[in-house]
């Protein structure tokens, strides 16, 4: 293969798809490599339960985030040590540079399709491994030779379902009509069911009142809070089930970012202050972050380098 590289390629069955399993078998066979297909259905299934629970309790789930974390690529650096191999690469756009005696993910050269803010997770043991293919790599350059590919969206295990529907088919509470309140509690309409609403959003909302957005899902009492858009601006995270790579520079330095989404608004300028509290890590933002949600990933990053990481696990 180009750069000297001896290949073996890794399918991952997560969800049965035996179309997925035919076309990497097609594919392995037309580039001349042999393809390992590793059953990961039964682990994999922990991270669709959790997908389905997080919206049914309130929470805004970060599925890719933890398959990579738990699945995708604890199973490749297993399947490689099984085989004898030392090297290790995905189709993930991102990159890793060496800082300060670590190894960090940063961000790949095609901005547009940069996945570094799904790894904060991986540990150094698994970086040291890592070769990036893709870090240079510009997703138009290599859809020019096969315009008829479609190219894949969204979270992979829906199979095209629109995810209110998968959440609602699996947990019926969770599609069961209820109260709209306003921040006060008074009733200002009703809703379809907590999974079909994401805070933020203002369409499909049964309420006369004009102006009104989700200021908050509230699924224990099935209820959805409404209010103005300006009540969704909060300037203070808490940060759980974090992975930091370096905790004195993330605690001393006045130049990190902080990315609450992959793709959409994020908060402009950087973090204030990080102050450890118990378990967690409490964030001050040097401007508002617009609509955080509980269980959602607040990335660090640093001259494009992924500092560290963690689930919002309260704003305010």
């Amino acid at each position: 293969m180009a750069d000297g590289w001896a290949v073996t390629a890794l399918t991952l069955d997560m969800t049965g798809d035996s179309r997925l399993l035919s076309q990497a078998r097609k594919r392995a066979s037309e580039i001349g490599i042999p393809l390992v297909i590793k059953d990961v259905r039964t682990a994999f299934s922990s991270i669709t339960d959790y997908f389905v629970g997080s919206y049914a309790t309130g929470r805004t789930p970060a599925p890719c985030t933890l398959c990579n974390t738990a699945i995708k690529w604890p199973s490749l650096v297993a399947e490689a040590d099984r085989l004898g191999i030392r090297a290790i690469a995905t189709g993930h756009y991102f990159n890793t540079v060496r800082y300060n005696g670590h190894i960090y993910v940063s961000r790949a050269d095609d901005r547009t399709k940069d996945q570094s803010y799904y790894l904060w997770g991986l540990p150094q043991s698994t970086l040291e491994r890592i070769i990036t293919p893709m870090a240079h790599t510009y997703k138009s350059d290599l859809m020019h030779g096969t315009p008829s590919r479609r190219e894949s969206m969204g979270v992979c295990f829906l199979g095209g379902m629109p995810y209110a529907r998968y959440i609602a088919d699996r947990c019926p509470a969770t599609a069961q009509p209820g109260d709209v309140v306003d921040a006060g509690g008074r009733i200002v309409g009703r809703h379809d069911g907590t999974a079909f609403y994401t805070i933020g959003q203002k369409r499909g909302l049964h309420i006369s009142e004009t102006g009104m957005c989700i200021i908050d899902i509230d699924a224990a009492n099935n209820r959805i809070v409404v209010g103005k858009e300006s009540q969704l601006y909060y300037t203070t995270l808490e940060i759980e089930s974090y992975n930091i790579v370096d905790m004195d520079e993330f605690l001393s330095a006045n130049d990190i970012e902080v990315v609450i989404r992959g793709i959409g608004r994020n908060p402009q300028g950087y973090m204030l202050r990080a102050v450890p509290v118990m378990e967690r890590i409490r964030i001050v933002l040097g401007s508002p972050a617009w609509a955080p949600a509980v269980g959602q990933p607040a990335v660090f990053y640093r001259d494009g380098r992924v500092i560290g990481g963690g689930i919002v696990g309260k704003y305010y």
